[in-house]
């Protein structure tokens, strides 16, 4: 009671307040998932009057949209740091292998949002997932086809085939027992996606 009335006269300045909505929005959404969660859950979470929660966010999509476009952005620009951080191919696999594995296995849990949502069949949400998993393919797909000379569609094939390989593994693995180590993890998906796409030769 007292955290909560402490909270609620704090005056923030809006995009501190923001910043404190969405986190405290991200908690309940992954603890609770879409259609379980009350925007009454979220303003108690956040130590906040409903009504100021509202003049952030004018509806429960609304703030869970503000909560996946964030989620979305992190995935995509972990990827792209990944695929800028080397020009060694075999080290660019295992490093955007890790930056999966990494997304995955922060404790915040946004990649529920993003991969294990129960709102997908919402066309706004559906909209920005399968967007986020063509952006990750897209910069994988232009190291491909500059490397390899193979036209831009096949070089997105396979780049798809990359992502899906490294987030659903990191999910299993998430989920699994502890005997494979996060390192250990991505070091035999990176193998295993080394081995295949190292089979295109290197176009000069």
């Amino acid at each position: 009671m007292t955290t909560a009335v402490r909270g609620r006269s704090a005056r923030l300045p809006r995009s501190v307040r923001r910043a404190q909505l969405l986190e405290s929005a991200l908690d309940v959404f992954v603890a609770q998932g879409y259609h379980a969660a009350a925007m009454d859950d979220i303003a108690e979470r956040a130590g906040v009057s409903k009504p100021v929660l509202y003049q952030h966010f004018p509806g429960k999509l609304d703030l869970y949209l503000a909560l996946l476009d964030t989620a979305c952005d992190q995935m995509a620009g972990g990827v792209r740091d990944a695929l800028a951080s080397t020009t060694d191919n075999q080290e660019r696999v295992l490093a955007t292998t890790q930056a999966f594995y990494a997304y995955v296995a922060d404790a915040a849990g946004a990649f529920r949002l993003v991969f294990e949502s129960d709102l997908t069949n919402e066309p706004a949400v559906r909209e920005r997932v399968d967007r986020v998993t063509l952006q990750c393919a897209d910069a994988i797909a232009e190291v491909i086809a500059d490397d390899t000379g193979l036209p831009e569609e096949a070089s997105r094939l396979l780049a798809v085939a990359l992502v899906g390989m490294s987030q659903v593994s990191a999910r299993f693995w998430l989920t699994a027992d502890d005997t494979i180590s996060r390192q250990q993890g991505t070091e035999l998906i990176s193998s295993l996606a080394w081995r295949g796409i190292r089979g295109f030769p290197r176009h000069e």
